[in-house]
C-alpha cells in the first residue's frame, strides 16, 4: 500500500540514462520538460510528466511550482574540511606553507566546543544555501568538533559522512593526538554516530605524514572492525607532499602504498586529490573499489597541479571520481563553480569536459563513488529525496545567456560558467524545503 505523497515538487526533472564518461554524453540526460515528483516521508514516492501523475494525487497535495528551474539531486561535495571555513582566501603560497600559516592556527580554536558549533552552523548554512545535501567531511583532532558537526547535521537531517582527524606526529603540539587516543577516539566517535539516523562516520587519517606507521596501522584496525565505514585521506596532491612522504616511509613503493600496506586501500576509500597518481596507481585503486575526490579549485589555488581526470575515467577501468570544494583551500563552496574550474583543468589538459559529465561528478556520479547510490544522488523511486533547484534567471548574467540556450545540456553549460549560489532556487533535505540563510 503506497504512504500518502505529503509534497510534490513540479519543474523540469533532470536523471541519467547513463553514465555520460561511459556512453555519449550528449544523449546522457533523461530531460522531463513539465516534470512532478511526489515525496512521501522524506523519500521519492513516484517521478514522472505531471500531466499524468497529478491526476494520481490527492486533492490536498501541497505542489511546489519551480517551472523554469532543473530540479536535480542535491550535489555531493566528496572532500570539504568544515574548519576551514573561515580560512578561504588566505594568501596561499605552497600546501606546506598554506597549513602551517593558516590551517593549523585555526583548527587549534576547534578545542572549544562552542566555536565548533558556531562553526558547524555557518558551514551547513552554507552547504545547503549551495544546494549541497551531502558531503565527506573533515573535522579537526578534536573528538568534540566531531561532535559539533554530527549535532548541527542531525538536527539538519542532513545525509553527511564525517569523521575526526587522526594527526600523531609532524603537526604542532595541540593538534597532535596519539596512535592509541586517535584509535580510542575515532571508535568511540564512530560507535556513537555511525548510522544514527542519517550520518555516516569515516576514519579519516589527515595523510600519511601526519600519521605514524603505527597510527596507519590502528585506522586499517578500526575499518577491519566495522566494514561499512568510511576512509578518507589525501593522496597524490603536490610533488613536494609525495617527495616528503618517500623519505618518511622508505620501504614502501610509494604514497599510495603507504596506504594500502596498512589496509585502507578498499571500497569507501575516499582519497582527496590524487593528481599526480601514476598508471599503476589507477589500476589499484579501480580494483580497490575506492573513490577519487578531484578538487580541480583547491589544485588551482595551492598550484598543486592538474588532475588527469580523462586518464581516470578510461573506458576499460574507470574510478569512482567525484567533485569535491576542499574548502578552505577552494575558494567556493558552490559546485557549479566546482564544476567551472573542472572544465577549465580540464581544458588545460586538451580535454573539454562535457557539461552532462561535469553534472555527473556533483551528483549521480559522486554518489557511486561514496557508494550512496542506494541512497541519494538519483531522482528515482525509493530514494531519499535531496533535492536541489537551479533557477537560470537567479542572475542577471545568468538569465541572458540561458535564455539563448537550445539545449539543456547548453543550459547547464551556462549555469555551470556562470553560475553559483544565487541561482540555487531552493534545496530539499528528506523531502523538506530548507529555510534559505541569508549569505
Amino acid at each position: 500500500m503506497n504512504v500518502r505523497p505529503d509534497r510534490a515538487i513540479r519543474g523540469t526533472i533532470l536523471r541519467f540514462r547513463h553514465d555520460p564518461f561511459q556512453g555519449p554524453p550528449d544523449e546522457a540526460l533523461l530531460v522531463e520538460q513539465d516534470g512532478l515528483i511526489a515525496i512521501a516521508d522524506g523519500k521519492i514516492q513516484q517521478v514522472g510528466p505531471y500531466s499524468i501523475l497529478h491526476e494520481t494525487l490527492p486533492a490536498d497535495t501541497a505542489i511546489d511550482d519551480h517551472r523554469g528551474c532543473l530540479i536535480g539531486p542535491g550535489f555531493i561535495d566528496a572532500h570539504v574540511h568544515f574548519p576551514q571555513l573561515r580560512v578561504i582566501a588566505s594568501y596561499g603560497e605552497q600546501l606546506l606553507t598554506w597549513l602551517n600559516r593558516y590551517v593549523f592556527p585555526e583548527e587549534a580554536r576547534f578545542s572549544d566546543p562552542d566555536y565548533a558549533a558556531t562553526i558547524a552552523r555557518e558551514f551547513l548554512d552554507a552547504l545547503l544555501r549551495a544546494g549541497t545535501t551531502t558531503a565527506a567531511v573533515y573535522c579537526t583532532v578534536h573528538p568534540q568538533s566531531v561532535e559539533a558537526f554530527f549535532q548541527e547535521s542531525t538536527r539538519r537531517n542532513t545525509r553527511m559522512i564525517a569523521g575526526k582527524v587522526l594527526m600523531d606526529r609532524n603537526a604542532p603540539d595541540n593538534l597532535r593526538d596519539t596512535a592509541q587516543t586517535g584509535y580510542d577516539q575515532s571508535l568511540a566517535l564512530l560507535r556513537r554516530w555511525h548510522g544514527k539516523g542519517r550520518q555516516l562516520y569515516a576514519v579519516t587519517p589527515r595523510f600519511a605524514p601526519t600519521s605514524t606507521p603505527e597510527q596507519l596501522d590502528l585506522a586499517g584496525t578500526l575499518l577491519d572492525a566495522a566494514p561499512d565505514v568510511f576512509m578518507q585521506t589525501h593522496l597524490l596532491e603536490t610533488r613536494a607532499e609525495e617527495e616528503w612522504v618517500r623519505a618518511l616511509f622508505p620501504d614502501r613503493r610509494g604514497y599510495l602504498d603507504v596506504y594500502a600496506h596498512a589496509g585502507l586501500v578498499r571500497p569507501r576509500a575516499i582519497f582527496g586529490h590524487a593528481v599526480h597518481m601514476t598508471e599503476h596507481d589507477r589500476h589499484q585503486c579501480h580494483d580497490a573499489g575506492c573513490g577519487i575526490a578531484h578538487c580541480p579549485g583547491s589544485n588551482q589555488f595551492l598550484g598543486s597541479g592538474r588532475f588527469d581526470l580523462a586518464a581516470a575515467m578510461r573506458a576499460d577501468r574507470p574510478l569512482r571520481v567525484a567533485f569535491g570544494s576542499d574548502i578552505g583551500a577552494g575558494d567556493n563552496i558552490s559546485m557549479l563553480r566546482v564544476a567551472n574550474d573542472g572544465y577549465k583543468v580540464a581544458q588545460g589538459r586538451g580535454v573539454s569536459l562535457h557539461p552532462a559529465q561535469a553534472y555527473w561528478l556533483a551528483t549521480t556520479g559522486a554518489s557511486h563513488a561514496l557508494y550512496l547510490d542506494h541512497l541519494v544522488g538519483r531522482i528515482a523511486p525509493g530514494l531519499e529525496a535531496d533535492l536541489c533547484v537551479l533557477d537560470p534567471a537567479a542572475s542577471p548574467m545568468t538569465a541572458q545567456r540561458c535564455a539563448r540556450a537550445e539545449t539543456t545540456d547548453e543550459l547547464l553549460f551556462a549555469l555551470m560558467m556562470l553560475g553559483d549560489e544565487r541561482n540555487v532556487r531552493a534545496t530539499y533535505v528528506a523531502g523538506q524545503p530548507v529555510e534559505r540563510a541569508t549569505a
